[in-house]
C-alpha cells in the first residue's frame, strides 16, 4: 500500500503506486486558438529541457514495473516543438524503447505535420492521434490565432501521414454545436484515408465560458453512433468498442478492478501533476497548484510514495470510494476524471459531474435502450 488509501468496496488500492502511462510537454505553445481550449500557457514558446526527459527516463527505468510505458507527447501542440529538439527528447527514452519498455504517442492537431515529422514517427514507432471536430463548419471551434478555419490543414497533416504509410486515431470533441450531427461525423471519419478509429469526447467544462451539453442530447448522439454499428458501419469508435470489451469481461467473469492510474504528466520545466493531465498549468493555492515535485528533483515513484500527502489526492479517493459504494455506473465508469470534478465544482468530492452523465451514463443508457427498446429510456 502506498498510503493513499483503498477502494472500500473492493480492497484495492485506490491509486496505483506505479504508472503505465507518462504525459509529457515539450512545449506549453499551440499554433492554435480553439474555443473551448482550457489551457493557460498556451501562447507561451518555453520549450522543455533535454535534462527533463532525461530524468523521465529514469524514473521509468527506475520503476522496472514489468510493463511497458506509454509515453504520451501533448501539449500545448507539440509539433510545435522544432523538430530538431523533439530528437533530443526522444534520445534519453531509445535504449528503454528499443527494450521494450517504452512506446511513445503523441497528440496533434496535424497542423504542422510534414514528411519530417513522418520519418520520426516511422522511426520511433510513434501511435499517432490527431484532433479534429468534424468536416467544415463541425470543426468551427478549432481556429487559429487569426480567427481562421484549421480543417483544410489538419487534413493536409493527416493525408501526409497516410501517404507514409502511418495509421492514425483521432479525437474529435462535440460541442453543442456539433452534437445533433452524429451522421455526418460518422460519414466524415469513415471516409478519412489512415483513419484507424475515433473518440468522442463530448465537450468538458474546463475553464472555457461554455454552454455544457445537455444529458438528453448527449443521449441522442449515442443512440445514433450504435445504431450506425449494428447497421454494420466499418469505423472503429472507441467509446462504443470500450463498452463492448466491459460487456464481454463481464460475462467472462474478469471485471478490471486494477487501482486507478494515476498518470503522472510532467509539464516543459520537469514540474509533476498526478491524476489529470488538465491539471497542469493551472494555479491553485488551495492545492498547491496541484504540483507533486519536479522530476528534475526526485524520481516519479518517490512522489507517487507520497501521494497522499496530496490535498486533491485524497478528496480524489474520497470522491472514489463515494462513486464505488453509491453509483450503478461504477464499475465501467471507475469513477470519472479528476479534472472534471476539478473544473466543474472546484473540489475532487463530488460524486456525480456532468461528464459522468453526458459520456458515461447516457452511453450506458443508449446502449441498454438498444437491447431493450420495448423498455424504452431507464
Amino acid at each position: 500500500m502506498n498510503g493513499i488509501g483503498v477502494i472500500n468496496a473492493t480492497g484495492q488500492p485506490a491509486v496505483a503506486s506505479s504508472f503505465h502511462t507518462l504525459v509529457v510537454q515539450p512545449t506549453s505553445f499551440c499554433n492554435l486558438d480553439c474555443t473551448y481550449c482550457y489551457l493557460p500557457d498556451r501562447r507561451s514558446r518555453r520549450l522543455m529541457e533535454v535534462a527533463v526527459a532525461q530524468a523521465c527516463a529514469e524514473s521509468i527505468a527506475q520503476q522496472n514495473s514489468g510493463h511497458p510505458v506509454s509515453v504520451v507527447w501533448h501539449g500545448g501542440e507539440p509539433t510545435a516543438t522544432p523538430i530538431g529538439l523533439f530528437r533530443e527528447l526522444l534520445a534519453p527514452f531509445e535504449e528503454l524503447r528499443r527494450a521494450g519498455m517504452v512506446r511513445h504517442e503523441i497528440q496533434t492537431n496535424a497542423t504542422l505535420i510534414n514528411r519530417q515529422w513522418c520519418e520520426l514517427f516511422t522511426a520511433y514507432g510513434f501511435e499517432v492521434g490527431v484532433s479534429i471536430d468534424g468536416p467544415g463548419a463541425l470543426n468551427r471551434n478549432r481556429l487559429d490565432r487569426a480567427g481562421n478555419p484549421t480543417d483544410t490543414r489538419t487534413r493536409r497533416g493527416m493525408q501526409a501521414l497516410a501517404d507514409a504509410g502511418l495509421g492514425y486515431s483521432v479525437i474529435c470533441v462535440v460541442t453543442p454545436e456539433t452534437i445533433d450531427h452524429a451522421e455526418a461525423l460518422v460519414d466524415f471519419f469513415t471516409g478519412l484515408p489512415g483513419c484507424e478509429s475515433v473518440g468522442f469526447n463530448i465537450e468538458e467544462q474546463e475553464g472555457a465560458d461554455r454552454i455544457p451539453v445537455p444529458e438528453d442530447a448527449a443521449y441522442r448522439f449515442w443512440q445514433r453512433l450504435i445504431a450506425r454499428r449494428v447497421g454494420g458501419s466499418p469505423l472503429r469508435i472507441r467509446d462504443l468498442d470500450r463498452l463492448a470489451d466491459y460487456l464481454a469481461a463481464i460475462r467472462a467473469g474478469h471485471v478490471d478492478h486494477a487501482p486507478y492510474e494515476p498518470i503522472p504528466t510532467v509539464s516543459w520545466n520537469g514540474q509533476v501533476v498526478l491524476l489529470s493531465p488538465e491539471l497542469l498549468g493551472i494555479t491553485e493555492p488551495r492545492y498547491g497548484d496541484f504540483i507533486a515535485g519536479n522530476v528534475l528533483h526526485q524520481p516519479i515513484t518517490a512522489m507517487l510514495a507520497r501521494a497522499g500527502d496530496l490535498r486533491y489526492v485524497n478528496e480524489f479517493v474520497t470522491a472514489l470510494n463515494d462513486c464505488a459504494s453509491h453509483c450503478s455506473f461504477y464499475d465501467f465508469c471507475r469513477g470519472a476524471q479528476a479534472g472534471n470534478r476539478y473544473f466543474e465544482h472546484a473540489t475532487f468530492t463530488v460524486r456525480e459531474t456532468t461528464y459522468c452523465r453526458t459520456t458515461r451514463q447516457a452511453l450506458v443508457r443508449a446502449a441498454a435502450d438498444h437491447l431493450t427498446p420495448q423498455g424504452g429510456r431507464s
